[in-house]
């Protein structure tokens, strides 16, 4: 089954921008995935193309009209999620990127100027996502963060489907503290645990480490997810001894 991802913008030029290259843009190029932009204007109804209005009650800025949205998103809506890229969203997570991932595809609607007409939260099922606790200056960045989030889950996306495994946030906890060749670098030296070759102890250091970094960068993840109690993984799970290092 190809993914398939519908991006409604004022800016469809942006697209696919860095989506078009290394992992995702080799599976866009291989069809595992398809990208389709459509320009928020083109449903506009006056000479103008109008897509904003001043704000009701005053206030600085515009805000995009509900008309003009709901025409946009009638025009591509069918099963697939639709997710609209707003600081008032609710926070998007590696769960929630897993669950996109999984399905069909995704619908993205792109915020500009002072964001949606809240109408069109009531009148469609669109749901609100923001990216994180800071503003852009539109919401087409955030729509490829999403994309790119869900393409490298893809099946042969990334290669080996072991890879995403232990990433940050797959397990509640950030990842583990990473290390490569040389084995000393300006006077430091990669942990001996990682070049002892036993794996069991190694998929513990790398718990604590994970659970040590997580409590101290990112302490809402510890309450929320309690990863502090977690089990390492199985990791003893032997891989290649070719990537040992002496």
């Amino acid at each position: 089954m190809t993914f398939r991802a519908t991006v409604l913008t004022l800016y469809p030029d942006m697209f696919p921008g860095p989506l078009g290259a290394s992992l995702a843009g080799r599976a866009l190029s291989e069809r595992t995935w398809t990208l389709d932009t459509w320009n928020i204007r083109d449903f506009a109804t006056d000479k103008h193309r109008s897509v904003d209005d001043t704000p009701a009650g005053g206030g600085a800025g515009m805000v995009l009209r509900p008309d003009v949205l709901a025409s946009a998103v009638d025009s591509v809506a069918d099963n697939r999620p639709i997710l609209a890229l707003t600081p008032r969203g609710a926070p998007l997570t590696q769960a929630r990127v897993r669950e996109l991932a999984a399905g069909e595809g995704v619908i993205l609607l792109c915020g500009r100027f002072e964001g949606f007409d809240e109408r069109i939260f009531e009148a469609r099922d669109i749901e609100p996502v923001s990216i994180g606790d800071y503003i852009l200056s539109g919401g087409e960045l955030g729509a490829m963060l999403i994309l790119d989030a869900c393409v490298r889950l893809l099946p042969g996306v990334m290669g080996a489907a072991s890879s995403g495994e232990e990433e940050s946030f797959e397990q509640g906890l950030l990842e583990y503290p990473h290390y490569t060749r040389p084995v000393t670098w300006e006077g430091r030296t990669i942990p001996e645990v990682l070049r002892s070759g036993d794996h069991a102890k190694i998929a513990a250091w790398r718990h604590e480490q994970a659970v040590n970094d997580t409590r101290l960068r990112r302490p809402d993840l510890i309450e929320r997810h309690g990863g502090a109690s977690q089990a390492p993984p199985s990791g003893a799970r032997r891989r290649d001894t070719k990537a040992d290092l002496k």
